[in-house]
């Protein structure tokens, strides 16, 4: 699954994504910690990895996820 990130927060690791379709997801530290990054920008697009209605992944769209 793919979107483009909306808000990012560097401290607590935490933000939310907006899905092609127009929806939000949010992602927790956990998330963010699982895609080996160091940090987000608003607009840029990333690939998440999705557990029923919770992100488990968000890395870069040029990252294969884990």
């Amino acid at each position: 699954m793919q979107g483009t990130v909306k808000a990012y927060d560097a401290e607590t690791r935490t933000g939310s994504v907006l899905l092609d379709d127009g929806s939000e997801m949010p992602f927790d530290a956990a998330a963010f910690d699982a895609g080996g990054l160091r940090l987000l920008r608003f607009g840029q697009r990333v690939n998440l990895a999705v557990e029923g209605d919770r992100v488990t992944v968000v890395t870069l769209s040029t990252f294969p996820l884990p």
